[in-house]
């Protein structure tokens, strides 16, 4: 046997040797899916002697393709490649047996379609020295064209018309074709737009990052003879994290594997979380269809989890009947049970959360525990709790509650409502918009000739929300938009605190103090990289931890109230919750609340029907100073 193979079990043997045809592996969570598809290109190159240049591995971000590339390095034997470049091709001379092997491409999709569009996009007219616009770009594209076609950017928000345009380009729908779909008058002023957004980028030799993938397939389409010359120069395609492509990367991974059929695709429907990104796990149940004599292999070996960790995990996604499920086994310990804990309300359970973390600080680091939340406006207890207790955190993935913009921008009313004299706060509110400040100056003065407003007796719940009616501040969010849903929680959040701290005073000083104890010297440990790990549950994707808290487990809250009616959108919360309880290695708290204050009401919440999935030998219920 070759020493490739060595460290491998017998199924990742299989998917690693496996001959020329469509090839599919269905790898769950800590089964060592990206080390079976580094192997596999390894073995192309090492044992079937495929030249390197015509293997092409894709995947998703720029750190996944720079790590593939390290490992296949280091498989192949050059063992001093620290980065290899776009090309392939190791910047130190190889020392291993094999002197004139250097690894495959290994890029995104988007990386490598800019090499397709560099080279023979001209044929679509796109200059090989285009430019490629961000999203801040795009956004100022976006509002030339809606101020030149006399539209309202209250009415059509520029990141609401970009999003749309973005979800059109991923489903391949051109300017031209766009015309038919569009049914509301919403939808035909998107028209227009997207026509003359993409007349704009081509004015300016300019394409958008979904135009990268979309133009490189109408280039395949169009040209057959292009499409040819990639397909002959890449007959294996390897592809990552194949659940997370959208309608686009399927397509074209469709035209370039179609000649040659030597497409290895590795993926888990059970971890497919982004849908709301365009996402869709079908594209692996798919394939069958597309490629009959396609063959699977599934990758059932966790090295990561206790077994208790992936029975639970498997109750949970058990339920799914849209997607193949596979069923984790590991030569780990059983482990311990899932610690089950239900709090008086929010603050108990992030005071619990913090107490079980110094009680565990003998066992572990503070970097091996990670709290895991559906929402990012969550965050807000957890850091007030985590900062009183003086246990340093990171937030991933996210900025600290009181330094969100959206809250810095609620807050500027009320420090201005305090003190009218606040020039910061009132620089603030005129880059927002000087309409928006005027009317809300004109209610201020209005209430406070009125004598309506006194800072010792009114509300703060009060102001917060008459101020932002009255500046009209919630029109600028979207609810159609993924990230302004968000933003909008995450104020409701802040309304929370109002609740907490009736005089306006008191709470701004609240606010203060909490920004001020942010990072204390930690007691644990004076290395600046033991904290503790805050994120939402879909930034934990990838990721591993010793212990994982999975937080505010209510129905309603996860699964979230926006999925409740939708048998897709409840799937995913599911497979979301998968995700949560696959990030841990050894152990699991699952906690929830009696009652819970959120978006400044107080609400008791049933318990999340994850949780009841969960049989009783798997949990134990651990009571207020266990």
């Amino acid at each position: 046997m070759t020493d490739i193979l060595a460290d491998l079990n017998l199924p990742q043997q299989q998917a690693v040797t496996f001959g020329d045809g469509p090839l599919l592996i269905l790898a769950g969570a800590g089964s060592g899916k990206t080390r079976a598809l580094t192997f596999r290109a390894a073995y192309l190159i090492k044992e079937r002697k495929i030249p390197s240049e015509n293997i092409l591995l894709l995947t998703f971000t720029n750190k996944a393709a720079g790590e593939m590339k390290e490992r296949i390095a280091k498989i192949l034997g050059d063992k001093d490649t620290k980065m290899l470049g776009e090309s392939g091709k190791s910047p130190h001379a190889p020392i291993s047996q094999y002197p004139n092997i250097s690894p495959p491409f290994a890029g995104t999709f988007h990386s490598f379609c800019a090499k397709v569009l560099r080279r023979d996009g001209h044929l679509l007219g796109i200059p090989a020295n285009y430019v490629i616009y961000d999203e801040a770009d795009q956004l100022e594209a976006i509002k030339e064209i809606l101020e030149k076609l006399h539209l309202s950017p209250k009415e059509f928000k520029p990141a609401a018309v970009l999003n749309t345009i973005s979800q059109a380009k991923n489903e391949l729908i051109s300017k031209l074709e766009y015309p038919q779909y569009a049914r509301s008058p919403w939808q035909k002023t998107v028209a227009q737009t997207y026509l003359d957004y993409q007349q704009l980028l081509s004015h300016n030799d300019a394409v958008d990052f979904d135009d990268l993938i979309f133009k490189t397939v109408v280039l395949f389409k169009r040209f057959p003879e292009i499409l040819g010359q990639y397909q002959n120069r890449y007959p294996y395609l390897l592809i990552d994290e194949y659940q997370d492509t959208n309608h686009a990367q399927y397509v074209f991974t469709k035209l370039l594997a179609q000649r040659y059929r030597n497409l290895t695709v590795v993926g888990d429907a059970s971890q497919s979380i982004y849908g709301w990104r365009g996402a869709n796990f079908r594209n692996l149940v798919n394939l069958k269809s597309d490629f009959p004599n396609l063959t699977i292999i599934n990758l059932e070996q966790n090295y990561r989890s206790t077994q208790i960790i992936l029975d639970l995990a498997y109750r949970v996604i058990s339920h799914n009947t849209s997607h193949p499920i596979l069923k984790l086994w590991t030569q780990n310990q059983a482990g311990e049970r899932a610690s089950l804990y239900e709090a008086q309300n929010e603050i108990a359970e992030a005071e619990f959360i913090a107490n079980q973390i110094v009680r565990l600080s003998d066992r572990f680091h503070l970097s091996d525990f990670a709290v895991l939340y559906r929402t990012n406006a969550q965050s807000r207890v957890l850091e007030e709790v985590f900062l009183r207790a003086g246990l340093p955190y990171l937030l991933v993935g996210g900025t600290r509650f009181y330094q969100r913009k959206e809250i810095k921008d609620v807050l500027a009313y009320l420090r201005l409502i305090a003190n009218p004299k606040d020039a910061v706060s009132r620089k603030r509110l005129e880059k927002i918009g000087k309409t928006r400040l005027s009317k809300f100056l004109d209610w201020l003065k209005e209430k406070q000739a009125q004598k309506k407003i006194n800072l010792e007796r009114t509300d703060t719940l009060v102001l917060l929300d008459s101020a932002l009616k009255a500046a009209e501040y919630l029109e600028l969010y979207d609810l159609q938009m993924e990230e302004d849903l968000g933003r909008l929680e995450n104020i409701k959040e802040l309304r929370s605190v109002a609740a907490e701290f009736p005089r306006l005073q008191d709470f701004l000083e609240n606010v203060a103090l909490v920004e001020q104890e942010y990072l204390p010297e930690s007691p644990f440990s004076s290395n600046k990289k033991e904290v503790i790990t805050l994120m939402t549950l879909h930034a934990s994707k990838g990721l591993e931890f010793p212990v994982v808290f999975l937080v505010g487990m209510e129905e309603g809250l996860f699964p979230h109230s926006r999925s409740l009616l939708d048998r897709n959108e409840l799937e995913e919360e599911r497979r979301l919750c998968y995700v949560g309880l696959t990030r841990a290695k050894e152990k699991v708290f699952l906690t929830h609340t009696r009652k819970r204050l959120y978006f400044g009401q107080r609400s008791a919440n049933e318990i999340s029907r994850f949780i009841q999935d969960l049989p009783e030998e798997l949990l134990e219920t651990v009571q207020e100073f266990q």
